[in-house]
């Protein structure tokens, strides 16, 4: 998406390239050397002789399946060829050459398909990149966490609330994918045509997306369109504005002197490549979107370019694995502190066996106070086996930082937020855990909004436990707004550069 005339190439010098597919049967090695269960052969719909954790009950099966077949029926969302690109893109930042931002909604919303949103969003993405393109001089792979991440994850199958004094149970919400938020029996029933108005929504938004990079929509990039107010924050101690102000001007000095220059790279800078990526969550959905595609081996989800497996939901035996293990695309796995090395190792091993550079995106939420212990003996064993060019080994992973979802908190008003100073500290710690293990952190994984929301405490904007009330706009998970997003980015290419 975007940069077509790069993916085109791509795309022919990777045609003859055999994609990643699993072995049909026979058992590999875990860890101690120990077999693991035999893979029986995988096929689209596989997962579902495995227990299928945190999927909804659709209660009319005919529609289910009338929805399912004209899901199967529509126009993919992406192409092969953009797949394979991102691919070699992330292979490359597991070699250091680049770096991984990846960033979104928590879930979007069928109702706020609308070109303000989805602008908002892909600006505060591009001038993130473009921060940390300047700070960290590395260029950046950008991966929307939206067109599809539209299902949820929820703790309890069912949620209980008094109505009219009564007590009352209904399914939970699980995203516009699944049913409704609002707390009503017709609205909570899981929907099976919500499945195709997700991917008809999605369409719609990665449709505007291509049309925004194509036209230039990354002139954004320029400091003068940016909302830097921020900078005047009472919280902020003039060192700190300082630098701020600092890198904000030497890039604006930077594009201007290029512009000044008429050169092509400043057409290339403006016509940047964008991806898109979800959760895998409804396995239903998934199976309907993944097929073959011509002169390419093996099967691709063709509704986004990099799914991933959620903390909830990577169970070695369960339905998600099972589904992942069969699919063409770069996958990413969320590992959080109940996850052991062994236990890591053996997901890797049996979502790439063939060992394929790009395929696996690993990324960490321990938490602030947690990361370094949790992520010392986890990258010493992982990197051990990625290192090992025998039958015990694994192949190559790119270690990323999800520093929201492990820092979730809940006011005394019972309402749900996140500390800016808390997803800082977990980004420090898990950049100092790779630096005392010899690995590298590739990339960073947030949950943003382009909109003035008030939904994370902290961070130059302000945002109290007290103003949280403002603007709290999220269904499901807070996320960062544009001024905490774009501090996020400062500050994190700072450290990065060993400044912070």
């Amino acid at each position: 998406m975007g940069g077509a005339s790069q993916a085109k190439q791509a795309d022919k010098a990777s045609s003859d390239e055999t994609a990643s597919t699993p072995a049909a049967n026979g058992s590999m090695p875990g860890p101690s050397g120990a077999p693991l269960a035999p893979l029986a052969a995988w096929t689209p719909d596989s997962w579902r002789s495995r227990p299928a954790a945190h999927m909804p009950a659709y209660p009319d099966a005919a529609r289910l399946e009338s929805a399912l077949r004209e899901l199967a029926s529509l126009p993919p969302l992406v192409t092969s060829w953009e797949i394979e690109r991102l691919k070699a893109l992330l292979a490359g930042a597991q070699r250091g050459e680049r770096f991984v931002l990846q960033g979104g909604d928590c879930a979007e919303s069928l109702d706020e398909c609308t070109s303000e949103a989805i602008a908002s969003k892909l600006k505060i993405l591009l001038q993130m990149s473009l921060v940390l393109v300047h700070g960290i001089r590395t260029p950046v792979v950008r991966i929307g966490r939206f067109a599809g991440q539209y299902a949820k994850p929820r703790s309890s199958p069912t949620e209980t609330r008094v109505v009219d004094g009564a007590s009352v149970t209904l399914p939970s919400y699980f995203g516009d994918q699944v049913n409704r938020a609002a707390f009503a029996p017709e609205s909570r029933t899981p929907d099976p045509g919500l499945m195709v108005l997700a991917h008809q929504r999605a369409a719609l938004t990665l449709n505007f997306v291509r049309s925004l990079i194509d036209a230039g929509f990354a002139d954004l990039h320029h400091p003068e369109y940016w909302d830097l107010s921020f900078f005047s924050h009472a919280s902020l101690t003039p060192e700190r504005r300082g630098e701020y102000e600092a890198m904000a001007r030497t890039l604006a000095d930077a594009l201007k002197f290029m512009e000044a220059l008429g050169e092509k790279a400043v057409d290339d800078l403006q016509r940047v490549e964008f991806f898109t990526s979800h959760e895998g969550l409804n396995l239903l959905a998934e199976q309907a979107v993944t097929r073959t595609v011509p002169r390419r081996p093996g099967h691709y989800n063709l509704s986004t370019h990099m799914p991933w497996i959620g903390e909830r939901t990577r169970a070695l035996d369960g339905a998600h694995v099972e589904y992942f293990r069969g699919i063409a695309n770069p996958i990413g796995v969320k590992i959080g502190a109940t996850a052991s090395g062994g236990e890591v190792i053996d997901l890797v091993r049996l979502l790439n066996p063939a060992r394929e550079a790009g395929k696996v995106v690993l990324i960490t939420r321990f938490g602030a106070g947690k990361a370094a212990a949790g992520l010392a003996p986890l990258l010493a064993q992982v990197h051990g086996a990625a290192g090992d060019a025998g039958p015990a080994g694994i192949g190559p992973v790119l270690w990323m930082c999800d520093p929201m979802h492990a820092n979730g908190l809940t006011t005394p008003a019972g309402v749900k937020t996140r500390s800016f100073d808390a997803i800082l500290a977990e980004l420090h710690e898990t950049i100092d855990a790779h630096g005392a293990a010899g690995t590298r952190l590739g990339g960073v994984h947030f949950e943003l909004t382009g909109e003035d929301v008030t939904e994370c405490i902290g961070g130059a904007s302000g945002v109290t436990e007290d103003t949280l009330h403002v603007n709290y706009a999220s269904a499901c998970d807070p996320r960062l707004n544009y001024a905490q997003s774009l501090e996020l980015a400062f500050l994190l290419a700072g450290r990065l550069a060993g400044r912070g």
